[in-house]
């Protein structure tokens, strides 16, 4: 691809043009620097929030990075990790950014579901809900119980209408 050259609206030597160099040299952190970002993030997030439960069990070695990428719709999704607790459940970390409030950690457990066919994620905001959700969780080993509430398990789908046939 060629640049085009056009004319430039200030000198070679302003200030503007010394503060746009500078802008140039900023890059974009690499998907490796990413991934250890949210990976040592996470982890500094256990241990701050959840000192007497999570932060006994998993290490900042425990946590595998992600980058971050962009959605549908052009919906931004910061880097992200996740640890593996075994028995078939995750927690993921990221960040909520927003200029209003900042940035604020998001820790989500997912959780399989008893039909085996799929999982429940469920926000964690403090410690005292996930120590309540674990007691939950134990009589059935770590599955979320199964009902036919829609929103309860995401193999659970809505039916389509069915059209009649025409005659």
């Amino acid at each position: 691809m060629t640049k085009t050259l056009a004319q430039l609206p200030y000198a070679a030597d302003s200030p503007i043009a010394y503060l746009l160099d500078l802008a140039a040299d900023v890059d974009e952190p690499s998907e490796d620097e990413q991934r250890d970002d949210a990976q040592t993030t996470a982890a500094h997030h256990i241990y701050r929030a959840y000192l007497n439960s999570i932060s006994h069990v998993l290490e900042v070695t425990d946590w595998q990075g992600y980058p971050a990428w962009e959605g549908v719709g052009g919906r931004r999704f910061e880097p992200s990790a996740v640890a593996w607790l075994d028995g078939g459940l995750w927690l993921h970390h990221t960040l909520h950014i927003s200029e209003a409030d900042g940035a604020r950690d998001v820790l989500t457990l997912i959780v399989p579901c008893t039909c085996t066919r799929g999982y429940v994620d469920i926000l964690l905001d403090t410690e005292d809900d996930l120590i309540e959700i674990l007691a939950e969780l134990r009589p059935t080993h770590g599955r979320s119980p199964h009902s036919v509430t829609p929103v309860d398990c995401h193999s659970v789908q809505t039916v389509p209408p069915l059209r009649r046939l025409a005659r």
